[in-house]
């Protein structure tokens, strides 16, 4: 999630609050879409049932079931206000995206040079010293992956890989 605004004040008789929009606070936001505020450590959704920009960096939001100014001050004054990124949903990959990446296995350096799909048994093809390995693509052989550095660290138990 991300930070896109701060709950400041009070603003009339019904619930509603001013809000201080950060700069990435979406142009087309839509009363649909849910926002969120930190409580007791938890994202917790909440929906406007009306939203009115003031300036480039203000709103005046009323919330549903927030009807009062007393539950406006309990639970929302002061808290940031969060929407769902699209970057987390996106940190999604495939194992094909690591074919190319630096293969590190103990004290060893290669290439992911091939990926090859199967259902009962995916495997990675890592080649080291010109000579191509098969390794299972599974989550336990794999130690970390730097997708910034194109860096991934196996950890093999013994006589799996014959060098």
């Amino acid at each position: 999630m991300i930070a896109v605004g701060r709950i400041g004040r009070i603003f009339g008789n019904d619930g509603g609050v001013m809000v201080t929009l950060y700069t990435n606070f979406p142009d087309d936001f839509q009363n649909k879409e849910p926002l969120f505020v930190i409580i007791d450590k938890l994202a917790v959704p909440i929906f406007s049932s009306s939203f009115e920009r003031r300036g480039q960096s203000g709103a005046i939001i009323l919330f549903d079931d927030i009807d009062t100014p007393r539950r406006a001050e309990e639970f929302l004054v002061g808290r940031e206000i969060f929407i769902e990124s699209e970057e987390e949903a996106d940190d999604e990959f495939y194992m094909e995206d690591l074919i190319g990446f630096t293969a590190i296995i103990g004290k060893r350096r290669g290439t992911v040079s091939d990926y090859y799909d199967s259902e009962a048994n995916p495997l990675f093809g890592i080649t080291l010293e010109e000579k191509e390995h098969l390794i299972p693509a599974q989550e336990e052989f794999i130690a970390s992956i730097d997708f910034d550095g194109r860096k991934i660290k196996f950890v093999l138990p013994d006589g799996l890989l014959d060098l």
